[in-house]
């Protein structure tokens, strides 16, 4: 696959149409008139995915509260993400992007570094949509930990 370009504030944010954990479509268009917060992440049940979608869950009501809905997308089947919110007690939707598509739309597929290898593969990446569908934020390569707390204090400027 090759690399994919990666947004900028102001972009249009691609459209997507996606399963979810319970094989449920949802849609960008979904959040229309809300701030929503696109993240993806490379895999459910993993040390690193489930501190993010934890700290996600754990702050969801303070992101609500400031008019934030959330979603993840990783590369997962639905099934595998239905356990994963299961097993976590995750209240937000996690959508599977099994083709790369989406990904590749957001700039969140392509060469990353891993254990010093250069590879092929889902970078972490978090987004802020506006109410009228246009990038607020576009963060890549970001870190699992802590991740969370530092958008809520760029959100807060």
């Amino acid at each position: 696959m090759a690399p994919t370009p990666r947004l900028e504030v102001g972009d249009k944010a691609p459209a997507f149409s996606l399963p979810d954990a319970d094989g449920n479509t949802v849609k960008l268009s979904d959040f229309k008139g809300r701030k929503v917060i696109v993240y993806f992440y490379p895999a459910a049940s993993t040390p690193g995915c489930t501190k993010q979608a934890c700290d996600f869950r754990d702050s969801l009501a303070s992101l609500n509260d400031a008019g934030l809905d959330v979603v993840g997308i990783s590369p997962d089947k639905p099934e595998k993400l239905a356990k994963f919110r299961d097993n976590e007690g995750l209240t937000f939707p996690l959508l599977s992007d099994p083709d790369k598509s989406v990904l590749a739309a957001w700039g969140a597929f392509g060469e990353k570094s891993m254990y010093g290898k250069t590879v092929q593969g889902v970078i972490r990446s978090t987004f802020v949509v506006d109410e009228k569908g246009r990038v607020e934020v576009a963060q890549y390569n970001v870190k699992a930990t802590g991740h969370v707390a530092k958008l809520r204090r760029d959100l807060s400027h």
